[in-house]
């Protein structure tokens, strides 16, 4: 560990102890976030498959859109958790709100990564089934089991598209 981030913690510590010794209160929760210095977003590697890559284009779901997805997971903020790293985060439509926009299905683990592999318009349809909530679980141990090595291959082959980061919002 770094000088700095020892240097941070204790201070963190000494501020928990002190929060806690000046409000007795009964509970409290603590969310340390680590980040990418150059974006301030959570540092995941972030990826689309080849389906949700073309449904995205023909959506006009930008990668910011889905950075915010992301993020907001990132920081505890998650739509719906299906639990064996499966989530699914809303998406708003291009100049609108979340409420009528898109649902992502995203196979996401906290501080790793995280893919976007479903989605639908929430006028098309309510939600998951359970045997597609199965499936998308199965999915999920298996490309978490996957080496460095092969999702680079993926990547390499389409099968995985990587998020851009620094792609300007066309959602705004």
């Amino acid at each position: 560990m770094t000088w700095w981030l020892t240097s941070a913690f204790s201070i963190l510590k000494t501020s928990i102890k002190r929060f806690f010794r000046d409000y007795r209160t009964k509970c409290h929760i603590l969310s340390i976030e680590i980040r990418d210095e150059a974006t301030n977003r959570p540092s995941v590697e972030i990826f689309k498959n080849k389906w949700f890559n073309k449904f995205a284009k023909h959506e006009g779901i930008s990668d910011s859109a889905l950075l915010e997805a992301i993020d907001a997971a990132e920081r505890g903020l998650i739509d719906a958790d299906y639990g064996g790293g499966v989530i699914k985060q809303r998406i708003a439509r291009p100049g609108e709100g979340k409420s009528g926009g898109y649902r992502s299905v995203i196979l996401f683990r906290s501080g790793d990564k995280a893919f976007f592999v479903f989605g639908f318009a929430k006028s098309a349809r309510a939600n998951i089934s359970r045997v597609e909530e199965r499936d998308f679980k199965d999915l999920s141990k298996e490309v978490f089991s996957l080496s460095e090595t092969t999702l680079q291959t993926l990547i390499k082959r389409g099968a995985f598209v990587p998020v851009k980061r620094y792609e300007k919002s066309k959602n705004l």
